[in-house]
């Protein structure tokens, strides 16, 4: 009988403990009932429970096989988590970024000289906890919201949580979104300039497209306690696929990308450096909140929107492709770094809000 080891993480659990002989019919049961109760995975009738076990068991199979056999050598693991039971239609839903709808915009080539080799927003005081977006594709509103977060704290406002559902309830068609079915952060950006944006607060999110009787609260919009119409003056792009001048904005404050995220490394990843390239075929947007180096490794430290048990505690690092010295872009695209774009395209679609 075949051994392997998991370190399967799972919500609730309070240690992480290695599954040994995961092949066994019995264990894999056991592992699903486990990951039903931590998960809260409610199936309507028996067939459904049927098909979801067998998605189950062939994911913990393939991250079984990852960690036994490529983890040591790719620097990263995998582990289960809410989507683990899931077909990979319905783990697209949560993939909703729509760079076909992304313009350029105002570049500003940033100083690169001097740069730190380690940045981390986290530590500081400008990011918020891990939100999720559960089954609803508005990545790109906790994209928005983070990256203006930050930035207003570091020019010196209180940290404060704002509201993804006003975004996904009033920056709808006529800023180039789809509430719960797609958007881009840079749309985000437009409204909050004109509209500024309520506290988490005062306008909650609901996980649901215009949940407030059909449509925008407006009576909450024009309240908006959190930002001021104006506050956020614009937004500019990163030079696109220079690595160089990314170090550059994150050390400035956190930034809003898009990724490709429809692999199995990245729905899976839990812990350690992603060096496993996604494509760039983006369809996720993110935050970048730092970078930094791990045992020679270098990284993005990014923010996602899919809760604390996804991940890293809700983050992931994602290997940095740029020289040592941080100033030119390594040739090609070996390694999983990407290429000219980056790890997943993170290089690609780089904006960030103007205080």
């Amino acid at each position: 009988m075949m051994k392997v080891a998991i370190f399967a993480c799972l919500a609730g659990v309070a240690l992480c403990a290695p599954l040994t002989e995961l092949t066994e019919l019995t264990e894999a049961s056991n592992l699903f009932t486990q990951f039903k109760a931590d998960f809260h995975k409610v199936y309507a009738e028996a067939n459904e429970e049927a098909m979801r076990f067998g998605i189950f068991s062939k994911t913990v199979s393939l991250i079984a096989e990852f960690n036994q056999h490529h983890a040591p050598t790719e620097g990263f693991s995998m582990g289960i988590n809410q989507f683990s039971d899931m077909t990979d239609a319905e783990t697209k839903s949560f993939l909703n970024y729509d760079a076909s709808a992304k313009q350029v915009n105002d570049v500003v080539m940033l100083d690169a000289t001097n740069l730190t080799s380690a940045v981390d927003w986290t530590t500081r005081g400008a990011v918020t906890p891990v939100k999720n977006q559960q089954q609803c594709g508005s990545c790109w509103a906790f994209s928005t919201t983070g990256s203006i977060e930050g930035a207003l704290q570091i020019a010196g406002n209180k940290l404060v949580s704002l509201s993804e559902q006003q975004l996904v309830d009033c920056a709808g068609p006529s800023y180039g979104n789809k509430g719960c079915h797609g958007g881009l952060p840079d749309n985000g950006f437009k409204y909050v300039e004109k509209y500024g944006l309520e506290v988490e607060s005062d306008y909650p999110y609901v996980a649901q497209t215009m949940k407030y009787v059909g449509t925008c609260d407006t009576a909450k919009q024009s309240e908006a306690d959190g930002v001021k119409p104006g506050k956020i003056s614009s937004f500019k792009d990163v030079t696109p696929s220079n690595c160089t001048q990314m170090m550059a904005a994150v050390s400035r404050g956190p930034v809003s990308v898009g990724i490709d995220a429809n692999c199995a490394a990245f729905m899976n990843y839990k812990n350690g450096i992603l060096s496993s390239s996604c494509g760039t075929q983006l369809d996720h947007a993110v935050l970048v909140v730092g970078y930094g180096t791990d045992a020679g490794s270098d990284y993005w430290k990014v923010k996602n929107s899919w809760g604390t048990v996804w991940g890293d505690d809700g983050y992931i690092r994602m290997k940095k492709s740029c020289t040592s010295s941080g100033r030119r872009l390594h040739g090609g695209g070996g390694g999983g770094g990407g290429g000219a774009d980056g790890i997943c395209g993170i290089l690609a679609n780089p904006s960030y809000p103007v205080v």
